[in-house]
């Protein structure tokens, strides 16, 4: 599979996800569950910043330094960036799955897992 995203492949991906919407945040696109941020583009227009564990992002960033990183801005705070032309559109819709069920709440997740 060819490796590169934009963020119009994290809307299409987004628009599968129950509750997800198109909103903003620090003035770029962004995408949250119930007014929750769980993704957004990053200012550089490159990357991507999504929620996600302090644990798992210590892994994938060890494994694939090239694709994941962080700055000392987000060091304290459960997120990291993507960068969107180093990885591909299966492991996009990975990371967004994640980053939204740490946002959606119980009952959106247990009815994606009834859709699936």
């Amino acid at each position: 599979m060819k490796r590169g995203v934009t963020f119009e492949n994290v809307r299409e991906i987004a628009q599968t996800l129950p509750g997800a919407e198109e909103s903003t945040s620090y003035g770029t696109p962004a995408l949250k569950v119930k007014g929750k941020l769980f993704a957004r583009q990053h200012q550089d227009g490159e990357s991507l910043v999504i929620a996600v564990d302090f644990a798992a992002r210590g892994e994938m960033m060890n494994a694939a330094p090239e694709k994941f990183y962080i700055t000392d801005h987000y060091l304290n705070y459960p997120w990291m960036l993507v960068r969107m032309k180093q990885v591909n559109k299966d492991e996009l819709r990975d990371l967004l799955m994640g980053a939204w069920r740490r946002v959606a709440g119980k009952t959106l997740v247990q009815n994606m897992g009834e859709r699936s």
